[in-house]
Parts: C-alpha cells; sequence; structure tokens
C-alpha cells in the first residue's frame, strides 16, 4: 500500500514529535509504503491530498483535527484513494462516529486491519463537510473557539459559555421533502455523522452511509430549557427534548435574513443567505468498521467518557 501521511503539527493539543515514525514503524512492516508531509496553511491539506491522488498514490492519511480531515477528504471524495484518520484534534467529531480510537496507536490499528469503508458526504453550496455543518449557535461558538489562542476542550467550552450570554435566536426558512417552514431557532445542524466532536451528540440516530442527513433544529426557548438541551446532548438525549426537532432527508435549504457565519466540521466560514445542501452517498472511502455503533443515551456518553478519562491519565504517567 503506498500511502501519503499528512500531518498538522498544530491542531490540537497533542504534541506530533516522533508521529511520522510511529506511523512508519507500525504500517512499514505490513507492507505499506508511507511518504511525510505536514501543513503550513490553511488548504494544504487538499493541496497535497489532491496531488497523492495525481500521483497513484492508494490511500492518504490525515492526521489532526476535523479541520485537517475535511481537508483531506475533500480532496478524495470521488477518486479510488482510501483516507485513514489519525485523531490529533480537539473534537475528532469524524473518527468518534467511526468508532476510531483516539489513541493513536489504536487508531493505526484501524488503518491496518479495517477495510475500505464507503461513506457519504455532503455540500453545502458547493463545500464539502463530512461530519456536520450548521448556522446559528453551533457556528458562533466555532467561530469565537478559532479565534483563541489555546484549544482543547476546555477552551470550547469557555468559547461556549461566553457566546451563550450574548446570542439571540434567528429566523430560518427551511425548505426540505416537500415542506417550507419559517422558525425562529437556536440552531440547525445538518447532520452526515452523529456528533459534532467530544462526544457531543447533536445527532444520535445519524449513519453516515445510508444517503440521508439528518437535521436537528433547535427551537428558541428560554435560558434554562436551552441549557438543558446542551445537557441532552451529552448524554446522547437531545432528540427527546422537547425544543428540539429532528427530521431525515436527501437535501434541503436553508433560508435566513442576511449572510453570515457557518461550520463545516466545526470550521467557521461565511456564507450567503440561502444554503443548499445536499447528501452524495457512498463517494468517500475510508479505513473504518463497517458499521455505526448506535448511540445509546446517558450510556454511551458515559463509557466515551471513561475511555477518554483513561487515555488521558495513561498520557500523564508515559511522559
Amino acid at each position: 500500500m503506498k500511502a501519503r501521511l499528512i500531518i498538522n503539527p498544530i491542531s490540537g493539543t497533542t504534541n506530533k514529535d516522533g508521529l511520522d515514525r510511529l506511523v512508519i514503524d507500525t504500517l512499514s512492516p505490513l507492507g505499506w509504503e508511507i511518504e511525510t508531509t505536514y501543513t503550513r496553511a490553511h488548504g494544504d491539506a487538499t493541496r497535497l491530498a489532491a496531488e497523492a491522488a495525481d500521483r497513484g498514490y492508494e490511500a492518504v492519511l490525515a492526521a489532526g483535527g476535523d479541520g485537517t480531515v475535511n481537508e483531506t477528504a475533500a480532496a478524495l471524495c470521488d477518486t479510488p484513494l482510501t483516507l485513514g484518520i489519525i485523531p490529533c484534534g480537539s473534537g475528532n467529531g469524524l473518527a468518534r462516529h467511526l468508532s476510531i480510537p483516539i489513541d493513536i496507536r489504536e487508531g493505526l490499528r484501524i488503518i491496518s486491519t479495517c477495510p475500505c469503508r464507503p461513506i457519504d458526504y455532503a455540500t453545502v453550496n458547493g463545500r464539502k463537510f463530512f461530519c456536520t455543518c450548521g448556522v446559528g449557535f453551533d457556528a458562533a461558538v466555532s467561530a469565537a473557539f478559532a479565534e483563541k489562542k489555546r484549544r482543547g476542550p476546555l477552551t470550547y467550552l469557555q468559547s461556549t459559555f461566553q457566546t451563550y450570554a450574548k446570542y439571540r435566536p434567528e429566523l430560518y426558512t427551511i425548505t426540505a421533502n416537500g415542506q417550507r417552514v419559517t422558525e425562529r431557532a437556536f440552531l440547525v445542524a445538518v447532520c452526515n455523522a452523529s456528533q459534532y466532536g467530544n462526544n457531543a451528540y447533536i445527532a444520535p440516530s445519524a449513519t453516515i452511509d445510508d444517503g440521508l442527513l439528518d437535521v436537528t433544529i433547535v427551537h428558541a426557548g428560554n435560558t434554562p430549557s436551552t441549557a438543558l438541551v446542551g445537557f441532552d446532548m451529552l448524554m446522547g438525549n437531545i432528540e427527546h427534548n422537547m425544543l428540539v426537532q429532528t427530521f431525515r432527508t436527501h437535501n434541503l435549504t436553508i433560508e435566513r435574513t442576511a449572510p453570515g457565519v457557518a461550520h463545516l466540521d466545526g470550521e467557521p466560514l461565511e456564507l450567503d443567505d440561502t444554503l443548499r445542501i445536499a447528501c452524495h452517498p457512498g463517494r468517500l472511502s475510508v479505513f473504518a468498521p463497517l458499521s455505526d455503533p448506535e448511540v445509546k443515551p446517558f450510556i454511551t456518553p458515559a463509557t466515551a467518557m471513561l475511555a477518554d478519562l483513561k487515555l488521558a491519565i495513561t498520557k500523564i504517567f508515559q511522559k
């Protein structure tokens, strides 16, 4: 297997020193030929992955967060190359949905043992995403987080509270499945996968290879009821919250009162007042287990939290 390894050296909070050697030492004895490259700026991962496709590589391994994975995967859609994910980011939403361990050694085991799995991707106004895109509160949090110098879950939590204190719901018109509704909503999330990252389950029932997008609308509520939505999201129980409406669709249009911030896989960007979103079934190959695990409210988040805690403690004693 001839593969290009793309490392984002500044993603997340993980030290990348020696990562290239670890990947080579793990995969080379299994017949892999690895070429290592590094990103220096936004867009580099897409360029490097596209080069790999042009030069006859069979796989591209993305070592970084959801932004790096998004850029890499965007160049591999509709090609014969397979994406390998080495989670090194703050949220690692796509990796977590696909049951790819956050522990790097275990993640490499997935790459070396799992078959190629076709999954869906989605587009909003022609831009590709693989986990979630959204407008409203989650986009505002992504924009605030992007301005922080420090990364990691605690910084994201700080951005969430700071944004929540001043955020006001907006008006959206959503057209899907032959229906058109106008709602004042706290957020509208369009999901190809089940979570934002960090085990925040915005669409617990989402499946990444069903040809459908799971849409989550959080309606405007008072401060306590909206805060409860956040708790239910972390517990994998958001679909049962009274402020939340969900549905599935192949495509949809979201209209808002003005252009503004949105997010794609957690990365903020400015988009038009009209968002046209579509699912593209089975058009990306990835090394991953062949089925999505069921998200069981409370049980799945607790299990994931314990696994993250165990990994964090292990890293402390390895230093």
